[in-house]
């Protein structure tokens, strides 16, 4: 056997944010030569952080990242570690991984296959570079290989497929798995999506299994710039068996996961494979960096133990065994008794096998990441006793509770500590912290100091939806009020019909009258936001966002949009689940059933009118299955009308027909709110953010033509 320990670094990065990137790959480097790590591979772009967007083309930026990379490679003695940075050659920028083996900077390998497509713009920054090309280019003074290069340190031979290179169907690993190499890192900056774990986790087994090797996959964490959450998912596969992988969404900056790989059993894969048909013949240079370096090797068992020799079953089983590891800050596999981290919460928090625990865990990591980086002192939420208020507020307290499981008190009051309220807080419930204080009493104490909920009523509220507000809000711990913003609302009817000359009616001014309530509540909500120095959230979610069934400066009112990246349908299905089932540890919430008993509705109209958000638009279900027929697979309204008429047979053809036409209608009307609505998170490929996913011209013929079909469709 020839044992090395390698190792994925997950790191939480923020974009040019220069002494926190560095100081957290530096605590990776020594939490992994603390446990006797060969190789350790970085998330790709680490040093700058992967959002950078057009301030990767500034000058200073490149400059800064090649000064960072001169640091960090002082303190990689003993080992060898990947880490991703831009660097500019030939007029060109490349997306690279600088490869540091005992202190040196070795070479750089780089991108082939640049990500373009949905919230990736790695065109417009970066050049690909050409397979089976390399060059020589000075790195503070010294010259260093870059290109398509494998590293041969010590008889260990490593080379690269950097994020979008696993994706393609010309994978580089083909091509390295010929010219030898023994461990293939992947260095990657992958955004979450629904699902989307399992994709990866597929072609990291399959990578390892297809070319004979080892295979490292490290990836960023956390909310990095803004809109994009990242869920970790370090993953480590040896010969088509897994061996390693870590936690995905922790609150952690930085969590190393590592495992043990055998050189010689993957050699050997190789050499029964039968199809494989090695690279004899060099093509012009070599591309192999000699590197004169031993790696540490691995022992079985740790030294200083009283633990028996291994026997022939124990190290068979080290190339046998399907799951060897979960991570923690640190984790290893069960072949090493020497592990010392910190019990993990949610232990097979890996898989989430559901969309509602992934919902869950990637919006309260991404609102916990957006309020520190941001620097703001808490959440402010108009709660209006519905749906989706409902909701935001709930997931405000999830970030809180995640946080705490993760990270524990002093975590938090590291993480925490720039809010005064919460700082103080943390700082007596230490001192004083009775010992069964549940993390869930924690998360209410500090949704209490950093989350301000108001209803805000007019005549057209109703008695249901003001309690069901008061409930929630009692549920997390927000400090609540009532406002009765009526007299507000009369004002401005008076202002308007001083000038109209008429009173308003609501046969001739309906959405006039509509939106006046929304807009009324917005610069009161506002200034609470203000005064607290707190992020006013945006309540508006993707099916309102399709049809403009919103009031811009009203109900769209906010910094942040969490919950505009997903649909009604599932949000209401996500409270059902909350009041049923919820989290493992945490039973169903009960407080969430006067939410789910009611009808949702903007409460906009009188009373008597029996105002729904359905009634005025269509069913949720169908409205979001039309959104993605016709927006997410660009079908015509004619296809998409066909297809619903089967799906939908319930309803009949001329409902059908209205609600699709609506639809149409509505959404190129109203891609103007969609380009004012505030930022939101990306949580599955069905996106509208026109800034990140779905580009749409905001002046355009409506499908004017395309609707004739329709009528031409059915009198054919």
């Amino acid at each position: 056997m020839k044992l090395l320990r390698v190792a994925a670094g997950v790191l939480n990065q923020t974009p040019m944010d220069w002494s926190g990137n560095l100081q957290r790959v530096i605590q990776a480097i020594q939490q992994a030569k603390s446990h006797g790590v060969a190789i350790l591979c970085l998330p790709e772009m680490c040093l700058t952080g992967y959002g950078c967007e057009d301030a990767f083309l500034a000058p200073h930026v490149q400059s800064l990242s090649i000064q960072h990379l001169q640091r960090v490679a002082t303190e990689t003695r003993g080992l060898a570690v990947a880490v991703g940075l831009p660097v500019a050659h030939a007029g060109g920028l490349f997306n690279t991984v600088a490869m540091l083996v005992d202190g040196q900077i070795v070479g750089l390998a780089a991108k082939q296959h640049l990500a373009g497509d949905g919230l990736h713009y790695e065109p417009r920054w970066f050049k690909r570079w050409p397979a089976f090309q390399s060059v020589m280019i000075d790195i503070g003074g010294k010259n260093v290989p870059l290109g398509d290069l494998i590293f041969d340190i010590g008889d260990c031979k490593v080379g690269f497929e950097i994020c979008e290179d696993a994706w393609v169907g010309s994978r580089p690993g083909a091509a390295l798995a010929q010219r030898g190499v023994d461990v293939i890192l992947n260095p990657s900056a992958s955004h979450f999506a629904f699902g989307k774990h399992e994709v990866r986790r597929r072609f990291v087994i399959e990578g390892s299994r297809a070319f004979q090797v080892s295979y490292v996959y490290a990836n960023l964490v956390g909310n990095e710039a803004g809109r994009t959450i990242y869920d970790g998912d370090a993953m480590i596969a040896s010969g088509g068996k897994l061996l390693a992988i870590g936690r995905r969404f922790s609150f952690a900056d930085v969590e190393v996961t590592s495992a043990l790989v055998d050189l010689k059993w993957t050699r050997m894969l190789r050499l029964q494979t039968a199809s494989f048909q090695p690279q004899v013949q060099p093509q012009g240079t070599s591309r192999t960096v000699e590197v004169d370096f031993q790696l540490p090797v691995a022992e079985l068992i740790p030294t200083g133990t009283d633990q028996p020799r291994p026997t022939p079953a124990t190290l068979a089983a080290l190339h046998n065994v399907e799951l060897l590891a979960v991570s923690c800050d640190l984790s290893t596999d069960v072949n090493d008794c020497s592990t010392t981290a910190s019990p993990m919460p949610d232990a097979m928090l890996d898989t989430l096998p559901t969309k509602e625990l992934e919902f869950t865990h990637a919006v309260a990591l991404g609102l916990f990441d957006y309020l520190r980086k941001s620097r703001s002192r808490g959440f402010v939420v108009s709660l209006s006793g519905g749906a989706d208020s409902a909701a935001v507020t709930l997931l405000t307290w999830f970030s809180w509770y995640l946080a705490a499981r993760h990270l524990g008190l002093d975590g938090l009051l590291k993480k925490s500590r720039y809010i005064p309220a919460v700082a103080d807080c943390l700082t007596q419930v230490k001192a004083n912290r009775p010992a069964e204080m549940s993390e869930r009493e924690l998360a209410r104490l500090l949704t209490h100091h950093t989350v301000w909920t108001v209803y805000q009523k007019t005549d057209n509220s109703g008695s249901v939806t003001e309690q069901a507000a008061q409930e929630i809000a009692d549920w997390v711990g927000a400090r609540h009020g009532v406002w009765d913003v009526q007299s507000l609302v009369d004002k401005y009817h008076g202002l308007a019909e001083s000038s109209l000359g008429r009173p308003l009616d609501w046969q001739t001014d309906d959405i006039t009258l509509q939106n006046i309530q929304a807009r009324t509540r917005s610069p009161g909500i506002w200034m609470l936001a203000n005064l607290h120095q707190a992020l006013l959230l945006s309540t508006s979610n993707r099916s309102e966002a399709a049809v403009g069934y919103a009031t811009m400066d009203g109900d769209t009112s906010g910094g942040l949009a969490p919950i505009a990246g997903i649909d009604k349908n599932f949000l209401r299905h996500w409270l059902r689940w909350l009041a049923t089932e919820g989290l493992p540890e945490l039973g169903p919430i009960v407080a969430v059933d006067a939410i789910n008993r009611q009808q949702p509705t903007a409460e906009l109209r009188p009373a008597q009118q029996a105002q729904t958000d359905e009634g005025d638009l269509m069913p949720y279900d169908l409205l979001d299955t039309v959104e993605r027929l016709a927006i997410r697979d660009k079908m015509s309204p004619t296809e998409v009308l066909e297809h619903v008429a089967f799906q939908f047979s319930q309803y009949n053809h001329e409902s059908l027909k209205t609600w699709v036409t609506r639809f149409f209608v509505l959404f190129s009307r109203n891609q103007w709110k969609r380009e004012r609505y505030a930022p939101s998170f990306h949580l599955d490929d069905e996106n509208l953010d026109p800034k990140t996913w779905c580009r749409w011209p905001i002046l355009s013929g409506g499908f004017a033509e395309e609707l004739k079909e329709i009528d031409r469709a059915n009198h054919g």
